[in-house]
């Protein structure tokens, strides 16, 4: 497991800046990645877009993509990531929507996650089933970002 601090350095090291557009983790992500002390060496923001609407106004995610599949889909985390590129002005923009419960409103598995990474090479999605309770999959979806941007970088 790949922790913020790492993630940050490795960031440093690379001279490459970071921001997220999240949804499911509400903010976790980047207040994770804050909370390293020299962070803000790489850290630019991030948009909490929770609302279906902010996923589509602020980062452009495409609004028939989101009519016809609703906001938890791996393409909808692809574009909500490269909009935290565009918006963020970011080498690495990171995205998570999903599901927590305790409910589904979509009839989606409560658990269903996807995580999207942007990077000048492109754009890489990760989709998961996680168990747990809301708090659960919440925290393990910020450890599996973290992981995941550890891993193209």
């Amino acid at each position: 497991m790949t922790s913020a601090a790492q993630v940050v350095e490795r960031l440093r090291a690379r001279g490459l800046t970071i921001g997220t557009a999240e949804s499911l983790t509400g903010g976790r992500v980047v207040a994770a990645l804050v909370d390293v002390p020299g962070a803000s060496a790489v850290v630019r923001g991030a948009v909490v877009a929770y609302a279906t609407d902010i996923k589509r106004t602020v980062l452009g995610v495409d609004a028939a993509l989101l009519d016809g599949h609703g906001p938890v889909h791996p393409d909808v985390a692809r574009q909500m990531a490269a909009g935290a590129r565009r918006v963020l002005a970011v080498d690495v923009g990171v995205a998570t929507t999903g599901i927590a419960g305790p409910t589904s409103p979509d009839g989606q598995p409560v658990g269903t996650v996807h995580i999207g990474i942007a990077t000048a090479d492109g754009i890489r999605t990760l989709s998961l089933r996680l168990d747990g309770d809301r708090e659960q999959i919440r925290a393990e979806c910020v450890r599996r970002a973290l992981d995941a941007v550890a891993e193209v970088l």
